[in-house]
């Protein structure tokens, strides 16, 4: 019976690594950039609003909420509004809006109202930040694609 794994990879020399890319530092850079400025905004939000233990956790609500409505601007901004700076993307959507937006706290707040003897205020956070954040996002979009075509386009600017 012949061996299947060596069958698929590509080349006379089977017993070879495939070939690595390049890492490509510059888009590492910025997402490492915009991930620590993102994570400290939040971090001064949540800490600026805590909640007790058990209790509804606004700011992390807050901080999904905004962030999700944000990557939805963002999003059609530069992908339909205007080209951008490849390191854009990176540093923005992946590095500040991933570093600002925290759904692993959201599931620890779930945790900790579970734990607390909060069962309907875990339930309630549970199903409330996605429905929010995804009501963000819709939101970004559409109210960043009504903007667009309702402002004036630059002569020459291909829409």
């Amino acid at each position: 019976m012949p061996d299947t794994r060596t069958a698929t990879r590509p080349g006379p020399h089977t017993d070879r690594p495939p070939a690595r890319r390049p890492v490509p530092w510059a888009t590492l850079a910025a997402v490492s950039a915009g991930g620590a400025a993102g994570a400290v905004a939040r971090h001064g939000l949540t800490a600026a609003f805590p909640h007790a233990p058990g209790g509804f956790a606004w700011a992390t609500f807050g901080v999904n909420t905004a962030g999700c409505l944000l990557i939805g601007v963002l999003m059609v901004a530069i992908t339909e509004i205007r080209q951008a700076h490849p390191l854009v993307r990176p540093f923005l959507g992946v590095g500040v809006l991933g570093g600002f937006t925290t759904f692993s706290a959201y599931a620890v707040d779930v945790q900790q109202a579970l734990q607390t003897g909060a069962p309907r205020t875990a339930l309630l956070y549970l199903a409330a930040t996605p429905a929010a954040a995804l009501a963000a996002v819709f939101t970004g979009v559409r109210l960043t694609r009504t903007l667009a075509r309702a402002l004036p386009r630059r002569r020459g600017e291909a829409r």
